[in-house]
């Protein structure tokens, strides 16, 4: 069985489910789901970019009224349990784990652990970190020592 480990932010959308569970045609896939909560007030500005860049300016606007730092850990786990059940449905095995404090650590301590074939980072762009190579993805290339496939997610 294939063992990816997937790095989320947001709920897995069924389109993002379809994708993510097809990548190896026919082969079982083993997932291991690490969330991460949305950042702190620090963040805002780097989101901000994005939404504007991405033509969204109503999200822009609106970047404040979605719960940060301690405030975002119950809707990261209500997402984390929401992407689990949709893998699971889709005949994956999966369990997952909110990550709140060092997430590049505790990818690597959990691709370790698990002897996992491969990290997924399933994102929203963020072209000013992927600008400047500080995205998940790039950083974790870096660390790991399996492939590091980056993807972007879908919005419903």
């Amino acid at each position: 069985m294939f063992t990816s480990v997937l790095m989320i932010e947001k709920p897995l959308t069924p389109d993002d489910v379809d994708f993510v569970t097809t990548l190896h045609g026919d082969e079982g896939i083993s997932f291991i789901v690490l969330m991460q909560p949305r950042g702190d007030q620090a963040d805002l500005l780097l989101r901000a970019i994005d939404d504007v860049a991405l033509g969204e300016l109503g999200e822009a606007v609106h970047e404040n009224e979605v719960p940060e730092g301690r405030d975002a850990a119950a809707p990261a786990r209500l997402a984390l349990e929401h992407s689990l059940a949709a893998l699971r449905a889709a005949g994956c095995e999966a369990t997952g784990q909110v990550v709140e404090a060092h997430p590049l650590d505790r990818l690597k301590a959990v691709v370790d652990e698990a002897g996992a074939d491969e990290v997924i980072v399933l994102t929203a762009p963020h072209y000013v970190e992927e600008f400047f190579h500080r995205d998940w993805a790039s950083r974790a290339r870096h660390k790991v020592g399996v492939p590091v496939l980056k993807l972007f997610a879908h919005s419903e």
